[in-house]
């Protein structure tokens, strides 16, 4: 495999998060994903066989995070003020809630926003 081809380069950090591997385009497999360079196959991405990158989490977990966080910041997280819905989210965050499957739509309604919004304080904060 040409480990030092300027595309494996370039998405080593993604198959890594990803927790896939790099496979050679010769010995690619039908499910990989075959990467090409000016038309000749350089590398093939092998998924993980459950390549879904959020946990899929019991709702109790995200909902006990959000317990602690409301805990914390001393009240129903829908009573609080804007700038204490962002801090709430940026706590969650820190504490992995949005690596849970449906979490951003969990949080949103904790909070009595829209997910968008949820999306919106991360990205801020970002």
């Amino acid at each position: 495999m040409p480990e030092q081809h300027p595309l494996v380069q370039a998405i080593a950090p993604l198959v890594e998060r990803l927790n896939a591997e790099l496979v050679d385009a010769a010995q690619a497999r039908a499910d990989d994903v075959t990467l090409a360079w000016d038309g000749k196959p350089v590398v093939a991405v092998r998924l993980p066989p459950t390549s879904a990158p959020e946990k899929p989490a019991p709702e109790g977990g995200v909902q006990s995070l959000l317990a602690g966080v409301a805990e914390e910041l001393g009240g129903s997280l829908r009573d609080l003020s804007r700038h204490d819905k962002q801090q709430a989210v940026l706590l969650l965050e820190a504490r992995g809630a949005f690596e849970y499957r449906k979490s951003a739509e969990i949080v949103a309604e904790a909070l009595g926003v829209t997910r968008f919004t949820v999306y919106n304080y991360l990205n801020r904060a970002r």
